[in-house]
């Protein structure tokens, strides 16, 4: 996976260095998450809401296709109910995606493309009756996760645009000494908003 991870980054280079006569237009980007952990004793675990900033480059490689590499602040995680006590469990990553689009008609745009992030920060935060607690758990996350972007976009010729993004995650997450026999993957829905300049 990291190979792939490089030669992807490579690819990307070399595009720069080929790009179309059409000019390389700078974004920034931010929006909603709706992130979840799926995998196993995931069972009861429900999604959280969190966020994602940053920014992008799109790369036009001809008419209909272009490349468009991110760096994002994304905010991840789930919650767990049990009993009288919730559980947030709050994991950070920066993200960098490296994404292909295909303009299928004027500003709508598929996007696919691989995704490495690397792991800023993670906590857990338990509330209940008689608790409040906030416990570091970098060390139960692995610090780098590979995923698989899938989604749809649309942008205004004043250079305001949207998109919608699945983000499945491939790597095992749990660091933990069970992390053999339990395997934790990151799901995330984003929804963003951006312009680009």
């Amino acid at each position: 996976m990291k190979k792939l991870m490089l030669f992807a980054v490579l690819a990307s280079l070399s595009l720069v260095a080929t790009a179309q006569e059409e000019s390389i237009r700078f974004g920034a980007k931010a929006g909603v998450n709706f992130a979840n952990i799926s995998g196993d004793g995931t069972d009861g675990v429900d999604g959280r809401t969190g966020f994602h900033i940053g920014a992008l480059v799109e790369i036009p490689i001809s008419e209909k296709f272009a490349f468009q590499p991110e760096l994002l602040y994304s905010s991840q995680g789930a919650k767990l109910d049990v009993g009288n006590l919730e559980t947030t469990t709050k994991i950070n990553y920066i993200n960098i995606p490296l994404m292909a689009k295909y303009y299928v008609a004027q500003g709508f745009s598929l996007q696919a493309g691989p995704q490495i992030g690397f792991l800023t920060s993670a906590k857990a935060k338990v509330e209940g009756p008689g608790v409040d607690e906030d416990n570091d758990i970098d060390d139960a996350i692995k610090g780098i996760d590979f995923g698989l972007n899938f989604g749809l976009g649309y942008q205004l010729d004043m250079g305001l645009f949207f998109d919608g993004r699945y983000n499945l995650g491939l790597s095992n997450i749990n660091d933990t000494e069970s992390s053999d026999d339990v395997k934790q993957k990151n799901s995330v829905i984003q929804l963003s908003v951006g312009y680009k300049f």
